[in-house]
Order: structure tokens, then C-alpha cells, then sequence
């Protein structure tokens, strides 16, 4: 196998165009540091696993469904635990941050790391970060120990406190130095992400014995690469309660219509879901596709018309969805927050005053119309239980990984298997829906809607999707980029 250098990355490659995209080591700047063995094999609770360390050759393929003569294609590092560490129990002090805004199972994810580090490796000093990345050089540290943490995974939030911005990296790694912090487990979302693989590279550039892990965090499922981010389950589920609140306030009244805006700046994975899983939708809009109200085929027209039918009408709209229809006059396109993102207007205040304009215009046809903002109340709730197990494995892969001397890396599931994957794959781009994919079909099946694209849209989104056919010796663009699956969790089509 040959391999080449890259920034936060070894590529590696191998026959058949197998490509690995490895992570970072500490031996890669640091040489004959050394091993030790593993705990776990002395863990009376591992003692009955028939084979618990990984493979160190493991690799998780990015595209499982391939034709007999495609290239075997990109692969990821296999998560796990490995037969040889690079960390001491009693030389470990590890730090844990949690930055950008709230999501249900950040507290699920904080309690394990604490728990795992403590019960699989024996580590017992671990500090809370306070207040994302300025809590490193502007606040004070918090101990935690697996008493300290034991019921916060019943809470919603973060123990920790949260913030957005504040990534100064050189008072960053400065406090982590001065400190004696050796792990460091950074939870966020692709900004935060960005910001750790800058600490890593000012880390590994001070030539410090430090590993830095990241655990992934979108409420929105926009990671790319990873099959889900952590609480986007409970996500969906706590949507349902205002999907429901909305449907029963618009059949209750003559031609009610209920009106749900959910998180999704970019993608409308929360969105999509809620709807096919809700199934009193009438129509979904999303940042994806674009939509527009006046004419034939449009929104009004298709309000009329459902209302006709059944008398009452259920929309639900993601947050970014229809930006582009909001008048410039009222539009803040330089305004950010701290992160920046850019603020945006509220579509689903907008969108509701728009259906109130039209119908006022149309005497002969009454309406009542009720906006429901779920938003806040859904990022604040605690995560569920397959949000609670998800957020487990990660926090464990994330420790496995650190102490097997893994750094730059965050961790997420890939195709089904944990996987270490290099920094820069999960901040290149952001995940979407793809609106020529299945799941988005079925969608449009289930509430009947229009889909609002004209023939030249679809097929520009087509030629988008396209994935290269040919690959090119020493490049591992065509094996960037794959087609979407349809959705979340994988390939959604038989």
C-alpha cells in the first residue's frame, strides 16, 4: 500500500481503489513513546466478550452498495478498543467541552465519558470545561467524577453550560498545557468541530502528548459522513407532540389550519421524518427544495384544495425553509451570532401571515389558522432511550480511541460500524436531503403535496447528485463525494 500526507489526515491507499482515510496518531509526531497493555483485559464486566479489541487493520467502508466492478472505495479506522494503549490510568487528566447550542443526549454523552473513562481504564481525574471554549482560559474548571454525573442523563442541557464563539486557540492550548490535560473530548457541532481540528494542529505543532477526540453534535442531522448525530431521534419524537397539538387545533375548527415550524437551518431531516412518521401532514417544506405560494401548482393552490377535501390542513415547514421568499426589505443577510450562522427570519411567523393575507383576500372562503413553535422546548428535553445508547457508544469510542493514541479524529457511526474519521470530512460539507432520493419521494406520496420543482429543477438536481464514474490514479476525489443515501440512517430503499 502506498500513502500520502494531509493536513489532520493520513490517506492511504490500496488495490482495487480501497482507499483509507486514516486519523492521526500521537506516534506520528511524537516517535517511541510507550505502550502499555490494555485494561479492559483485567475488566471482570469484559471478562465473558469473546473477542473485544478490535483488529488493529479494521476499516469501516464509506459505500457498502457497490456494482461486482466498482472500486472497493474510502474507508474509516474502525472504532474500538485496542490491545495497547498509550495512556497510564494515573497520567491521564482529561477535560471535556461542550460547545454551540443545546441538543438532547449532551449530558447522556458527558455522564459516559466520565463513567467509561473510569470504569473501563481506571482514570479518575476528569474536569468539566464551562462554558464552551472560552470556559478554557475564562472560567473555572468543574470535577467530575462518575458520582457527580450519575443522574444527569434524566436532565436536558448541558451541566457543562454552553456557548457559542470564544475559540481563541492559543490561550486554548495554553490552558491545556498549563493544566497537565492530556485528553481532551470536545462536543459540538461542525464549527466546534473545526475549532478542535485547529487545537489539534496547534497541539501537535507544540509537540504535546495530548489526544483530541470529538464527538459530533447537530440537533439537524446535517453531519456529513456519520449515519445520524446523537438526539436527532428524540428530535423527531418530540415533534410528533406538536405535529399532534396542531392537527387536533385545525380539525377541530371550520377549515383549520395548523402551522409547525421545526429546527432545520440548512436540512430538513427533522422535518421530513416528523412528517412520514406523523402521517396528519398535509405538506412538508424544507430548506431543499424550494417552494413558492401564487399560481398553479403552488402552495396557496394546494391549501385550497386540501381544505376542500378534508376541512382541515396540517403544514409543517423547517426553520430554513423559504428564506428566499422573504422580502429583502426584511431580511438581516449580515447579521450572524457568534458561530456564524447567519440569523434567520422566522419563516413559520411569515408563512402564517402570508396564508392570513391570501384567504382575507378570498371572502368566500373562511380560515382559522394556529402557529406552533415547538423549537426551544424540543432542544431542551431530555434524549430518549435509543438516543441514551447511541450517545454511550459514542462517548466509549470516542475514550477507546483517545487512549489507544488516536487525536484529530471525531467519531460517529458509518454504515452501522463506529468509525474514527479525519476532522476535515465532517466540516467540508454539511448533510442534506436529497430531494431526487427515494425518501423524499415517499414524502410527497404520503402527503400528496406538489413538489413545487419544475422539470429543469429536477434534473439539475440530478446532475448535483452524480457521483463520478471514474477513478483517478493518486486521487480520491471520485470517492469523496458519494451519492446520499436516503436518509439518516442509511439506505431506506429495497
Amino acid at each position: 500500500m502506498g500513502s500520502e500526507s494531509r493536513p489532520s489526515a493520513k490517506i492511504v491507499y490500496g488495490e482495487r481503489g480501497y482507499v483509507l482515510e486514516d486519523v492521526p496518531h500521537l506516534t506520528d509526531y511524537i516517535p517511541d513513546l510507550a505502550t502499555y497493555p490494555n485494561p479492559l483485559q483485567d475488566n471482570p464486566a469484559y471478562s465473558v466478550v469473546k473477542q473485544y479489541f478490535v483488529n488493529p487493520d479494521d476499516t469501516v467502508a464509506q459505500k457498502i452498495v457497490v456494482h461486482n466492478n466498482s472500486p472497493t472505495g474510502t474507508h474509516f479506522r474502525r472504532a474500538g478498543p485496542r490491545q495497547k494503549v498509550y495512556f497510564e490510568p494515573d497520567e491521564v487528566r482529561a477535560c471535556i467541552v461542550t460547545c454551540g447550542g443545546l441538543c438532547p443526549g449532551l449530558n447522556t454523552v458527558i455522564r459516559e465519558i466520565v463513567c467509561g473513562l473510569y470504569h473501563m481504564y481506571g482514570v479518575t481525574r476528569v474536569l468539566g470545561i464551562e462554558d464552551g471554549y472560552r470556559g478554557f482560559y475564562a472560567r473555572n474548571t468543574i470535577t467530575l467524577t462518575p458520582k457527580t454525573v450519575n443522574d444527569i442523563h434524566k436532565r436536558g442541557g448541558t451541566i457543562l453550560g454552553t456557548s457559542r464563539g470564544g475559540h481563541d486557540t492559543s490561550k486554548i492550548v495554553d490552558s491545556i498545557q498549563d493544566r497537565g490535560i492530556n485528553q481532551v473530548y470536545i462536543i459540538g457541532g461542525d464549527g466546534t468541530q473545526k475549532g478542535a481540528s485547529v487545537i489539534f494542529e496547534e497541539i501537535k505543532k507544540r509537540g504535546l502528548k495530548v489526544a483530541v477526540a470529538g464527538i459530533p453534535k447537530t440537533i439537524d442531522n446535517d453531519i456529513a459522513v456519520i449515519d445520524k448525530s446523537f438526539g436527532f431521534d428524540t428530535a423527531v419524537e418530540e415533534a410528533q407532540r406538536a405535529i399532534n397539538a396542531a392537527h387536533v387545533e385545525a380539525e377541530s375548527v371550520e377549515n383549520g389550519i395548523g402551522v409547525v415550524k421545526l429546527m432545520g437551518r440548512y436540512s430538513g431531516f427533522i422535518a421530513m421524518y416528523a412528517t412520514l412518521a406523523s402521517r396528519d401532514v398535509d405538506c412538508c417544506l424544507i430548506p431543499e427544495s424550494p417552494f413558492y405560494l401564487e399560481g398553479k401548482g403552488g402552495l396557496f393552490e394546494h391549501i385550497e384544495k386540501r381544505l376542500k377535501e378534508n376541512g382541515h390542513m396540517v403544514i409543517v415547514v423547517a426553520e430554513g425553509a423559504g428564506q428566499d421568499l422573504i422580502a429583502e426589505s426584511m431580511r438581516s443577510m449580515d447579521h450572524q451570532d457568534a458561530s456564524g450562522n447567519k440569523l434567520l427570519l422566522d419563516v413559520g411567523l411569515w408563512l402564517s401571515q402570508k396564508i392570513k393575507d391570501h384567504f382575507s383576500r378570498r371572502r368566500k372562503m373562511a380560515m382559522n389558522l394556529k402557529y406552533i413553535d415547538p423549537t426551544y422546548m424540543i432542544r431542551a428535553v431530555p434524549s430518549i432511550a435509543s438516543d441514551n445508547i447511541y450517545c454511550t457508544l459514542l462517548a466509549h469510542s470516542a475514550i477507546h480511541g483517545a487512549v489507544a493514541g488516536y487525536t484529530g479524529f471525531t467519531v460517529g457511526p458509518v454504515n452501522g460500524r463506529h468509525s474514527y474519521i479525519p476532522f476535515y470530512r465532517i466540516t467540508e460539507r454539511q448533510n442534506k436531503v436529497v430531494i431526487t432520493d427515494r425518501m423524499w419521494a415517499r414524502l410527497l406520496s404520503s402527503t400528496n403535496q406538489p413538489s413545487f420543482l419544475s422539470n429543469k429543477d429536477v434534473e439539475e438536481a440530478k446532475k448535483e447528485e452524480e457521483p463520478p464514474t471514474q477513478l483517478l490514479d493518486g486521487d480520491t476525489s471520485s470517492l469523496v463525494d458519494h451519492t446520499e443515501s436516503d436518509g439518516p440512517l442509511g439506505n431506506g430503499g429495497l
